[in-house]
């Protein structure tokens, strides 16, 4: 517990819950950081290793994304501990057992994330109806299937591209987590004319200087295989894929994977964070430095959440790939001016745009601050 309040400041977070249910093993933690612009959206994070500290971080992250995305809602974050290769069974099970924990937690709207899928929204939905995500069938607009978080990125990468030296035809790129961000991202930025030298998945990592075909790959990861299956290419151990050199780096996996100890050993010269927090702060401020542009999670990824929150507004899928579009290049043009304007960090401009909306938020409700603490469950 000690350790949560060193992130306490006045933003947040409002709510810390841990639910521990024995019967079902179930065992989570849930984040409300901040709820003056409505009620938090954040996704459910399942994984062996999640911790307190990190359902912190990430909800944080949240209140950041939906603010700077013009949300009318705050940040929040569940994290579930568990092996999200359990049995379907099973899962079923925790996931249902967590929405019932939750029930009457108004204050936060289920979400998929990294090891939750829409299959594990609709349960949810069955169980408490308090969530987005959703397949087609039940009323959603399926992110992973349509791309939605990978569609932002993608026009992230070509408002970037105006503050570099390279053109997207030709470039080369390295995609560090093959998932539903990391396959879709691939998939527009190769449509565009890159060039995908090297992807990592849970597995493995595969290099090819020539180019690999995504065409392939996507075959290979419906099956249920993984990226090193793929024949022509030279195969890596996972976490070398950060040495590839490349003009585009896309992290979309977990949090941290590049940090102080490893960043030096980055060849590129532009990354746009697909994941969230995959950078620590003296990562970013290593590559602000060396020259090299790094666009922040929050602005780069909000695809998935700006979707998922116009689904709950009852918009079409159309609508909601065009104002995914429109409200990230309007955002990463705005970070990017100022960076250049004020010589700060890009994750410094963002965080100065994001807490202006917030606070203007909270000068509208009842208690214009949250207390110094929160409020541990």
């Amino acid at each position: 517990m000690e350790d949560i309040f060193n992130y306490v400041d006045e933003l947040g977070p409002l709510k810390v819950i841990h639910v521990y249910e024995p019967a079902v093993n179930l065992k989570a933690i849930l984040v409300v950081d901040n709820i003056a612009k409505g009620p938090s959206i954040g996704g459910v994070r399942m994984a062996t290793d999640v911790s307190t500290e990190e359902c912190v971080r990430l909800a944080r992250a949240m209140t950041f994304k939906n603010a700077a995305a013009g949300l009318p809602h705050g940040g929040g974050k569940a994290v579930l501990f568990g092996d999200p290769k359990m049995p379907k069974s099973d899962k079923e099970h925790l996931i249902r057992a967590l929405a019932n924990a939750l029930r009457n937690e108004d204050t936060y709207i289920f979400a998929p994330d990294m090891g939750t899928d829409e299959e594990c929204m609709a349960w949810i939905r069955d169980e408490i109806g308090r969530v987005v995500g959703l397949p087609r069938e039940i009323g959603g607009i399926p992110l992973d299937e349509i791309g939605a978080t990978g569609w932002g990125l993608s026009h992230v990468v070509d408002v970037a591209l105006r503050y570099v030296d390279f053109d997207l035809k030709g470039a080369r790129f390295v995609v560090q987590g093959f998932g539903a961000v990391g396959k879709h991202v691939t998939r527009f930025l190769t449509d565009k004319g890159a060039v995908l030298v090297a992807v990592a998945d849970s597995r493995g990592a595969i290099a090819n200087v020539n180019g690999l075909d995504v065409a392939t790959l996507l075959r290979l990861k419906e099956s249920g295989k993984c990226v090193t299956d793929y024949t022509d290419a030279h195969k890596l151990e996972r976490d070398d894929v950060i040495d590839v050199e490349c003009d585009i780096w896309i992290p979309a996996a977990r949090p941290d994977v590049v940090n102080e100890n490893n960043v030096s050993r980055l060849n590129t010269k532009l990354v746009v964070e697909g994941a969230n927090i995959p950078f620590t702060h003296g990562a970013e401020k290593y590559l602000h430095d060396k020259g090299i542009l790094c666009v922040p999670d929050f602005i780069a990824n909000a695809g998935g959440v700006i979707c998922a929150a116009m689904e709950y507004q009852g918009a079409s899928q159309s609508a909601a790939l065009q104002t995914i579009e429109e409200k990230l290049r309007r955002n990463t043009e705005q970070v990017l001016s100022t960076v250049k304007d004020k010589h700060i960090l890009p994750r410094e401009a963002a965080i100065e745009l994001a807490v202006e909306r917030v606070k203007k938020a909270m000068s509208f409700r009842r208690y214009s601050l949250f207390s110094s603490a929160p409020d541990f469950i």
